[in-house]
């Protein structure tokens, strides 16, 4: 439930802004030893279809496509998140190599063209990512078979040529039929692929299963063409209607998902991202769309019964939205969770503009989401929202404006890349002031890893740590601990591939720290026992 410390600020908040609430604070240190780690899982969606996030254009020469990457992922870290999560499967195709599907169009330009020269994009963002420190979760689109942006045809081994019999045209998508178990299995087998072959850490569906309802020319809504697949099991002896049966087909897709990665590679995670409102009238209040009925996605169940690691709701609307506010919403999630699961409030800093949403609206619901007991973090839409300069590169059809438009536009843009630029640095400089471990997930794994060893070497001011991991599992970061003279910590989360670490003081002129402490943590969050490490007698 939503704390007291932050009910007065709630009740004060409103959609024209709201003031940034107080800053995160450690635990207190303990009474021999440095302090327990901030746990929050700070991530962010780099979306893929349409071209959202990157790469910025279809067909981008190979070296500018990795030269965007590397300004997300170093962006990523400066801002204080720690999880990035990648577009790898917008509609059937794929942004890595796979024997599966066909390469994706938002990446080379031409459904089916591999980059020339030859990379395989997951390899080197994973390698990327955890060499800042990051977790790289994959994520896919489930069912969607093409998306309206795409202009290329369908390769020879997309799923719409080699079993068209498995996708239908609804509207101005085409759609792979969850009621086909080729289907499932299908992208199940996409997924497992992906995580047998890649070092992820993270699987992650988007909240597409049936289609958004689409309109005919009159206005009417279309319904989703599946009378013959459901025909075909009301003929085998199925009892369900029609609605049911559809929501049992996304039922069994996340289970089986859930079950299929877990025998890959127990570790990584499955998280899903529904759209935030699962029902109207979940409270008195409570309006807005109803994914259970319309896109037939129950994510409650899903949360309830324990078929993934974590959830994170799209709460897409301001805190003071009656019918759909954010923190009613997000209170309703958190009381649906009886297994504990990771519960991350989906946000949306694109609506920070000019004319929209001032940034402190994305600060408020942060501190919301802190004050509330049942929340362990959060996660941005997008990347590009959180760039200096990423939200507006061009005008689309500029050569066709008069220059009077096209100043008026860029005089609109400039207010709202200002507003983006506030907001991201009181993230950086306040709200993710310290840094923070993804929380642990028990449920996988509760045992921690070994204490690592290390050693200690000091010249004037500089104080180096050599860094030894312990063997026997997989590790994901190291922790830094110091202590200062002026009786203040700091800490620092290391990549688990740096073994020469060198100790940030907090200010200038801090002197060297009195204590130093080591750590690392594991692939679900586990934390060794902190080790202190001494300089060697006469160093």
């Amino acid at each position: 439930m939503i704390s007291s410390k932050l009910l007065s600020f709630v009740a004060a908040a409103s959609v024209a802004g709201c003031a940034p609430g107080p800053a995160l604070i450690a635990p207190a240190p303990a009474a021999n030893g440095p302090p327990p780690v901030v746990r929050e899982f700070r991530g962010v969606w780099v979306a893929a279809v349409a071209n959202i996030d990157w790469p910025s254009r279809p067909g981008l020469p190979v070296d500018s496509q990795k030269v965007e990457l590397i300004r997300l992922l170093d962006r990523t870290r400066a801002l204080g998140l720690n999880a990035f999560i990648l577009h790898v499967r917008p509609a059937g195709d794929a942004l890595y190599q796979s024997s599966l599907e066909p390469w994706s169009e938002y990446l080379t330009g031409e459904q089916g063209r591999a980059p020339e020269p030859f990379y395989d994009p997951l390899e080197f963002a994973v390698r990327e990512a955890h060499a800042r420190g990051l977790e790289l979760h994959a994520w896919f689109n489930p069912f969607r078979a093409r998306h309206p942006s795409a202009r290329s045809p369908f390769a020879a081994n997309h799923i719409a040529r080699t079993r068209p019999d498995l996708v239908k045209q609804y509207g101005s998508f085409v759609w792979m039929d969850p009621g086909e178990d080729d289907v499932r299995k299908h992208t199940i087998e996409v997924i497992t692929d992906v995580t047998r072959r890649y070092d992820i850490d993270g699987v992650h569906i988007d909240d597409y299963f049936y289609p958004y309802r689409e309109r005919d020319s009159s206005g009417r809504e279309i319904d989703f063409p599946d009378s013959a697949v459901y025909a075909r099991y009301r003929a085998a002896g199925g009892r369900l209607e029609r609605g049911d049966w559809r929501r049992s087909n996304v039922d069994r897709f996340i289970a089986d998902m859930y079950d299929a990665v877990k025998k890959v590679k127990p570790w990584v995670k499955v998280g899903v991202s529904p759209i935030g409102s699962w029902r109207q009238n979940v409270t008195w209040q409570t309006r807005g769309f109803d994914a259970y009925e319309s896109i037939y996605a129950d994510a409650r169940k899903w949360l309830m019964d324990g078929s993934l690691d974590y959830l994170v709701p799209q709460l897409y609307w301001p805190i003071a939205r009656t019918d759909v506010s954010f923190p009613v919403l997000l209170n309703w999630w958190a009381k649906q969770n009886p297994r504990g699961r990771g519960l991350y409030a989906g946000l949306d800093p694109s609506n920070v503009s000019a004319t929209n949403w001032p940034g402190d609206e994305i600060i408020g619901q942060i501190y919301i989401t802190r004050g509330n007991d049942g929340v362990q973090g959060h996660v941005h839409f997008s990347m590009r929202a959180l760039m200096p300069d990423g939200a507006f590169t061009r005008i689309p059809g500029a050569d066709t404006l008069a220059p009077a438009v096209i100043d008026s536009i860029n005089r609109v843009r400039g207010r709202t890349q200002a507003r983006r630029d506030s907001m991201t640095t009181k993230l950086a400089r306040e709200t993710y002031a310290q840094p923070a471990l993804t929380p642990a997930m028990p449920w996988l794994d509760a045992v921690p890893p070994p204490a690592p060893t290390a050693a200690l070497s000091r010249v004037a001011n500089r104080v180096d740590v050599t860094l030894t991991p312990p063997g026997g599992e997989s590790l994901s970061v190291w922790v830094v601990q110091s202590k200062w003279p002026s009786g203040a910590w700091r800490t620092e989360i290391v990549p688990i591939t740096t073994l020469q670490w060198t100790v940030t003081a907090p200010a200038p002129n801090a002197g060297v720290p009195a204590e130093v402490w080591v750590s690392v943590v594991d692939r679900v969050g586990n934390q060794s026992t902190p080790v202190r490490i001494r300089e060697p007698a006469g160093g």
